[in-house]
Order: C-alpha cells, then sequence, then structure tokens
C-alpha cells in the first residue's frame, strides 16, 4: 500500500495528533468512539500489512485492561451498552497475545450482556438509566461483540442473541412508509420523545441508521453459512439499502443529518452519518450481503464525502459537517424535535466521524482492489 491512499492518509492524520505516543479522545475513557476507532485501526494493520497500526490499538487497550483482567474504570452495575463495543478489540488481542487477561475482560462483557435490563420480549435497553428503550446505536455496540464471542468460543446461543436483538429493533423502528428506521423505540411509550401509538422516537437520524446499518455488517462476517436467522438478517438489509438509496440526495450522492427530512429548512448533509452508510453498504456488497443495491451508490456517496466535507492541508486531512453528539432523554433532556436534532453541534476532525471515514475508505479500497483483479482475469 502507498501512503497516498486515504486510509493510511487518515490513519495517520489522526496518529499525528497523538501526545507521548496517545492520542487524547482514545486514551481519555473507556468509550465507544474510541473502541470504533482502535477497531478501525487494527482492520487497517490486517489490510495494509502495517503493524504499527495494530500495536497504536493495544497501547491504547492496554491502558485500561489490567493484569487481573478486569478493566480500569468500569461498572458492570452502569449496563450500558456503550461500554461493550471497546471490548470488540479484545478479540485480536487474545488471539495474537494469548494473554488470560484479555480473554477474561471478554468473559465479564458477556455477563453483563447476560445481565443487561431487557424489555418484555428480550431486547437490551440501551442503558439502565433508560428503562425499556432500545436504540440502534445499541445494536451496534453489543451484536458484533456477540457475534464474534459466539464464533471465538463456539457459543452458539450467542448467535442467536445477535441475531434476536438486530431483528428486534428493526421491527420496533421500521417506518412502514418510507422502511428507514426511528432512532430509537420506548415499549412503555412513557418519554415525551416517542410517539405515543408506536413507541418510536420521532425521526430517523443519519448516524443511527448509519451504527444500525454497521451492526448487520460486522455481525454478519461472525455468522455461520447455516444459521437459520442469517438470511432474514441479510434480507432486512437489503430491504433497508434500498429505502437508504431512496433518500440519497441526488446532487452530492450524501445523507441528511435527519434522512427523513431531505430538503427542509436548517438540516443539513452529515459527515458522520453519510460515512458509515458508505462503509456498510461497501462492505455489504464486498461480502455478497446486498444483490440489488449497485455499486454506483457507493461510489457516488465516496465521491461526495471527498467532495462536500474533506479538505487538506500541512496537517493532514480533516473531515467537516459531523454532528458533535445527540441523543434522546436524558437529564439534559432531549426531546427528539427536528429543532433538537438541528441544535446540536456541528465540529470538524471529531473522531465519531473520522473514525468511520477511515473505515469507509478501507472499504471503498478494498472493492477496488477486488475489481482490479476481476479485471485481470478478463
Amino acid at each position: 500500500m502507498n501512503s497516498n491512499q486515504w486510509s493510511i492518509k487518515i490513519a495517520d492524520t489522526i496518529l499525528s495528533k497523538c501526545e507521548n505516543g496517545y492520542h487524547p479522545k482514545m486514551a481519555n475513557h473507556w468509550g465507544y468512539v474510541a473502541g470504533m476507532t482502535l477497531k478501525a485501526f487494527d482492520w487497517l494493520s490486517e489490510w495494509s500489512g502495517i503493524e504499527k497500526y495494530h500495536h497504536v490499538m493495544r497501547k491504547h487497550m492496554d491502558l485500561y485492561i489490567q493484569e487481573n483482567g478486569t478493566i480500569r474504570g468500569y461498572s458492570i452495575e452502569e449496563y450500558n451498552l456503550d461500554h461493550i463495543n471497546k471490548g470488540k478489540n479484545l478479540y485480536s488481542l487474545w488471539d495474537r497475545t494469548g494473554e488470560e487477561r484479555y480473554e477474561k475482560v471478554i468473559q465479564q462483557l458477556v455477563t453483563q450482556l447476560e445481565g443487561q435490563p431487557r424489555t418484555s420480549e428480550g431486547g437490551f435497553w440501551h442503558k439502565k438509566i433508560y428503562p425499556f428503550q432500545m436504540w440502534l446505536d445499541g445494536v451496534y455496540m453489543s451484536s458484533p461483540f456477540l457475534a464474534q464471542y459466539a464464533k471465538t468460543f463456539h457459543a452458539p446461543e450467542c448467535f442467536d442473541e445477535a441475531a434476536r436483538q438486530i431483528l428486534m429493533i428493526e421491527s420496533k423502528t421500521r417506518n412502514p412508509q418510507t422502511g428507514l428506521l426511528h432512532h430509537a423505540w420506548d415499549e412503555s411509550k412513557e418519554q415525551r420523545w416517542c410517539d405515543k401509538e408506536t413507541g418510536r422516537s420521532f425521526h430517523i437520524w443519519g448516524r443511527a441508521m448509519g451504527w444500525y446499518s454497521m451492526a448487520i455488517v460486522d455481525s454478519l462476517e461472525h455468522f455461520p453459512v447455516n444459521h437459520p436467522k442469517r438470511g432474514q438478517i441479510m434480507g432486512i438489509f437489503e430491504r433497508m439499502a434500498h429505502a437508504i438509496k431512496n433518500v440519497q440526495d441526488q446532487e452530492s450522492g450524501l445523507w441528511y443529518q435527519l434522512m427523513d427530512q431531505n430538503g427542509r429548512k436548517s438540516n443539513y448533509l452529515e459527515a458522520s452519518g453519510s460515512c458509515m452508510l458508505t462503509y456498510a453498504l461497501a462492505k455489504g456488497i464486498r461480502l455478497g450481503y446486498l444483490s440489488g443495491i449497485d455499486q454506483e451508490v457507493v461510489n457516488r456517496s465516496y465521491e461526495g464525502i471527498h467532495q462536500h466535507f474533506v479538505t487538506e492541508d500541512e496537517e493532514g486531512v480533516h473531515l467537516h459537517s459531523i454532528c458533535k453528539g445527540a441523543g434522546l432523554g436524558g437529564a439534559k433532556y432531549r426531546d427528539g424535535s427536528y429543532e433538537y436534532y438541528m441544535s446540536e453541534q456541528i465540529v470538524s476532525d471529531d473522531l465519531m466521524g473520522v473514525a468511520p471515514f477511515l473505515l469507509a475508505s478501507m472499504e471503498m479500497e478494498k472493492l477496488a482492489e477486488i475489481q482490479n483483479v476481476e479485471s485481470l482475469k478478463v
């Protein structure tokens, strides 16, 4: 691989922000955004053959994985699905080193999921502090981790659990008119942010759709071909991918902050969701999960990312138009209204967007390589 490849340029730009070998946003706490970024680095190490990217992941993970096999600063009692995400990096560490502490932490995170509070039908609450609520983000945090656990430790019941979470939240959040998925669902229908008839939140948030799409492709990668739910998950992904394509902005190839409000005043093309959807669709095309989605969809979105969101200077690659954060409910109450999603801060170079840009770039490079190999055969 050469240093002009986008995946390498993005990763090296992230690393240029390190202080004493540690990135301030990947070393500051046991967090899901750092977890996603480190996972991207580990995959980049595999994809590029450049070992330093794996070492970056290990170095940052080892800040938190203690010798006795516990996580510094982690509390199982929070029952927070976000805490699972960083654990995806443990499989690679355990596989490479055989160190028992990594396996112990994997088991601890599985223990959290076994005790995770649930809806009446068994759907994971997003956090203990959000009773009876399933959020699309949470499926990304937990289902790929569970699927990899099932494969690594020969625990087929964890494939079943991962599949159940993926399928259940889709059935609860899907909008029958558009085929898109609402950000969250409240079984109790108590929250001010939900529709009192359906329990669904009011809007289709682009990044939530991105989280869910990534959850599917990252989970399916581990599923055995003969798993009874594999085809169904693939089928709902195919159906959803067409819905995503239908709201792709015609001019830019990108997606809006709120995907059910294209063109509405103050709605904007948003980078993190667009990068996540590009990654998930490109990976789905590469691995054969999507039959009826033309690669032109991701070619257009990836080109749009570069045209609308990316700048370069002597400091490296910059990504703009990233929604810093959005959620529902909580102490400073987020009511899920149109105005709420538009009020969240828009920033540049946040790992929330840059990590998905790295993931999307790797997938587009992998697709290009497959095409190069195919053309050589002709």
